[in-house]
């Protein structure tokens, strides 16, 4: 199991389509992928899953990641949300 904590910086947080983004690049892994916030974990692979965690600017959450591509998932995602989804 891998995890890291990041800030998301986005302006509108982790909603519509940023989250769409941001499941799309998890589906890319063979890794389970999760995102926590607030002790509330959630499949990175589900949209109303990350939408439900309600992320907005300035929130910091946890991705983990478990399995045999694990600690280049995080990295990736990692990178996603540093970028703003660019």
């Amino acid at each position: 199991m891998y995890m890291k904590e990041v800030v998301v910086q986005n302006q509108v947080g982790l909603h519509a389509r940023p989250a769409t983004f941001f499941i799309q690049k998890a589906n890319e892994y063979k890794s389970s992928i999760w995102v926590e916030k607030d002790s509330r974990r959630v499949n990175a692979k589900s949209l109303l899953g990350v939408l439900s965690l309600g992320i907005t600017k300035g929130i910091t959450i946890t991705i983990i990641a478990e399995g045999s591509d694990e600690e280049q998932a995080v990295s990736d995602l990692i990178e996603l949300i540093s970028s703003n989804f660019a």
